[in-house]
């Protein structure tokens, strides 16, 4: 089937608040499992896979800026917390018979530092590798991360599950007659102002000419339809 498919290595980012449900804190075991069984369709049709994952279910560093901790071990406990969350992610991944890699932007004694030659090595072989502890060095939000790995791993786009439907001329829930964009370009981002990305993140896909679609993940079904070329979402490029 691999021969269907638009997009053959997809870079998967989705914040730790995905995994939290209906919850207010913590891990929902249900949300959990749909998102190994989402990756495990995806490893079926033959996409390789690399997943990265916020941390904000669990712990955010900016929230304690207020709080007397300084900004930078603010950070790094965010980044242990993408640590948690990417085991848990490959324990379900691996409760599917599929071989999970965790790789850590700096040395976690539970999981691999990220080296992208193995990285790339493993996800040839079928495996999925899950990016952790963000870029390594605090300032850097998850999503510079996911766009940082997506590059190094050569993915096809970066994929950006979200609660909505794709990019929004301005906030669909505040106002209802926002218009909601199929594609729209690098410089059409910049100029309308649209929220995709922090800047960082944004500015590191346009100079790599690095797509970025933005979809609903609670849709069923709707990696599947995204790899074999169905327009789901917004797409940037």
């Amino acid at each position: 089937m691999s021969e269907q498919l638009k997009y053959k290595r997809v870079l998967l980012k989705f914040s730790g608040e995905a995994l939290m449900g209906n919850q207010s804190f913590g891990i929902d075991s249900s949300v959990l499992g749909q998102v190994a069984q989402d990756v495990k369709t995806l490893i079926d049709m033959g996409v390789e896979v690399g997943i990265v994952v916020g941390g904000g279910n669990l712990f955010r560093g900016v929230a304690l800026a207020d709080s007397g901790i300084h900004r930078v071990t603010g950070d790094h406990m965010g980044m242990l917390a993408t640590a948690m969350n990417g085991l848990a992610i490959q324990d379900a991944l691996a409760k599917l018979d599929i071989d999970a890699r965790v790789m850590s932007g700096f040395e976690i004694g539970v999981c691999d530092s990220f080296d992208f030659r193995k990285a790339d090595a493993h996800l040839k072989q079928g495996g999925v590798c899950v990016f952790v502890a963000g870029t390594g060095s605090p300032f850097f939000t998850t999503d510079t991360a996911a766009t940082l790995r997506g590059i190094e791993i050569g993915a096809d786009v970066v994929l950006k599950a979200t609660k909505v439907d794709g990019i929004y001329s301005d906030d669909p829930v505040k106002n209802p007659d926002a218009v909601r964009f199929d594609e729209v370009s690098y410089d059409e981002v910049i100029e309308k102002k649209l929220k995709v990305m922090d800047t960082t993140a944004f500015v590191m896909c346009q100079e790599n000419q690095m797509p970025i679609r933005v979809f609903d993940m609670t849709q069923p079904d709707v990696l599947k339809r995204i790899v074999q070329g169905e327009n789901e979402g917004t797409l940037v490029c």
